[in-house]
C-alpha cells in the first residue's frame, strides 16, 4: 500500500532567479545564433567552449523536474506529478505544431514575395511545400521539422519520461544515473536515434544520448549533488575545470584563427573530432559541466544582483521560456531575411539584434502583467435531483424551492 504525505503537494518551492536568468540568457544565445553571419553572436557561449544554449536548457529543465517533482513522487503523489508533466509536454507539442505551421508558412511568404527560393532550401522546407499533405502527418509524428525546430522535440520527448525517471531516482539514485550513462555509451556504440524525414536522416538531438544531461540535472535537483559538494566546489576539482575551459577556449579560437590551429598536435586533432553535437559529445557534456562549477561558485541563490532592475528583463524571459523560445524563431527568421535582402553592414546586424531582443523583452513583460490578472471563474457543482414526493403537499402548504 502507497503511503501519501500530504504535505508533499502543499509544501512551497523556493523559486531559484538563477535558473531564470540563464534560462533568459539562453533564449537571448539562441536567437543571435539562429541569425547567420551576425556579429552580436559573438557575444555567445558557442565561439568560446564546446557547448551552447542548448545545454542550458536540458540541464535546466532536468534540474527542476528533480527538484519540484522529486518531493512529490516521494511523497507517493506519482499520478499527480505524472499528470502535470504530461500536461506540459502536451502544451510543448502544441506549441511545436503552431510554431511549424506558421514558421513554414512564413517562410514560404517571404521566398514567394522576394522570390528566392534559398529560403525554402536553406531552412529544410522546400519538400513541404511540394508535398505539404504528407509532410505535415510527417511533422506531426515528430517526424519532419524545419531548420530551428529541432529542440521542442527532444523536450517533449524528455518531459514525457521525466516522470519514471524521477520515480526511479527518488528510489535508487546512482543506479537510476548509472543507467542513464549505460543507454549513453550503448546508444553512441549502436548508434541509436529516433528515425526523422526524409527517410535515411535522424533527429538532430538524439534523446538516447541527451537523456544523460537531463537524468544527470534532474539527479541533482533531487538532492544528491550535496552529497558531493566537498568534491565538486574542491580545489582541485575547480583548478581541472578551470583548465578544462581553457583547453575548450584555445580549441575553439583555432577554428577562428587558423594561425593558431599549428599549437594543435595532429593526434590531439584526431582525438577530438567530430565534436559531436547531435550525440551529446563528452567534450560539451564535460565543457559545461566545467562552466557550471564556476558559475555556481560566483553566483549563490541569495546574489543580490538578481533582484536589480538590470536583471529582471532576461530573468523575466527565462520565466516564459516557451512562448519566448517560439517568439525568438520568428524572430531570428526576420533578422536574417532582412539582412539578406538589404544589407550585411555591421551597424544593420546590431540593430536588428538589439530589436529582437527588445521585442523578447517586451513580449515577456506582457506574459508577467497577464499572469498577475486575476483569473474569473464559476465553480459549478453536480447536485443530485431528490426523489419526487410519495404523496402531494398538503393544500394551502407553501411549495418547496
Amino acid at each position: 500500500m502507497i503511503t501519501r504525505d500530504q504535505s508533499a503537494l502543499l509544501a512551497p518551492v523556493e523559486r531559484d532567479l538563477r535558473l531564470d536568468l540563464f534560462r533568459g540568457i539562453g533564449l537571448w544565445m539562441i536567437f543571435l545564433d539562429h541569425i547567420p553571419h551576425d556579429v552580436v553572436a559573438w557575444l555567445t557561449l558557442r565561439n568560446y567552449g564546446f557547448s551552447d544554449a542548448a545545454e542550458f536548457f536540458v540541464f535546466i529543465s532536468g534540474y527542476l523536474v528533480g527538484w519540484i517533482y522529486g518531493p512529490i513522487i516521494a511523497g507517493g503523489w506519482f499520478l499527480a506529478a505524472l499528470k502535470r508533466l504530461w500536461r506540459r509536454a502536451a502544451e510543448m507539442y502544441v506549441a511545436h505544431i503552431m510554431l511549424f505551421l506558421l514558421f513554414t508558412a512564413q517562410i514560404a511568404r517571404t521566398a514567394r514575395r522576394f522570390d528566392n527560393p534559398m529560403y525554402e532550401h536553406e531552412f529544410n522546407v522546400f519538400n513541404f511545400l511540394s508535398h505539404p499533405d504528407e509532410l505535415i502527418g510527417q511533422a506531426i509524428v515528430l517526424k519532419y521539422k524545419p531548420v530551428n525546430l529541432d529542440v521542442l522535440p527532444l523536450y517533449i520527448a524528455l518531459v514525457f519520461a521525466s516522470p519514471f525517471i524521477v520515480w526511479c531516482l527518488v528510489r535508487r539514485p546512482n543506479l537510476t544515473l548509472a543507467a542513464s550513462v549505460v543507454l549513453y555509451v550503448l546508444s553512441r556504440w549502436f548508434d541509436w536515434n529516433v528515425a526523422s524525414y526524409p527517410p535515411g536522416t535522424k533527429w538532430y538531438f538524439n534523446p538516447f544520448c541527451w537523456q544523460l544531461m537531463f537524468v544527470f540535472a534532474a539527479w541533482c535537483g533531487i538532492g544528491q549533488i550535496g552529497k558531493i559538494a566537498k568534491w565538486v566546489w574542491s580545489k582541485a576539482a575547480m583548478t581541472l575545470a578551470a583548465a578544462w575551459l581553457a583547453f575548450a577556449l584555445l580549441i575553439v579560437m583555432t577554428w577562428h584563427v587558423p594561425a593558431l590551429e599549428a599549437l594543435i598536435p595532429k593526434w590531439m586533432i584526431k582525438a577530438i573530432y567530430p565534436i559531436d553535437k547531435t550525440d551529446l559529445d563528452m567534450l560539451r557534456f564535460t565543457h559545461f559541466l566545467a562552466l557550471a562549477i564556476w558559475v555556481t561558485h560566483f553566483i549563490s541563490r541569495k546574489w543580490r544582483s538578481l533582484h536589480t532592475p538590470w536583471l529582471r528583463p532576461v530573468i523575466l524571459c527565462g520565466q516564459h521560456s516557451l512562448p519566448i523560445f517560439c517568439l525568438g524563431v520568428f524572430l531570428s527568421f526576420s533578422a536574417h531575411w532582412i539582412l539578406t535582402q538589404y544589407t550585411k553592414g555591421v551597424w544593420e546586424q546590431l540593430a536588428v539584434s538589439i530589436v529582437g531582443i527588445v521585442i523578447m523583452i517586451g513580449a515577456a513583460w506582457l506574459l508577467d502583467r497577464a499572469e498577475r490578472v486575476p483569473s474569473l471563474f464559476v465553480k459549478v457543482t453536480e447536485v443530485e435531483d431528490s426523489e419526487p414526493e410519495s404523496a402531494p403537499a398538503a393544500a394551502g402548504a407553501p411549495a418547496s424551492r
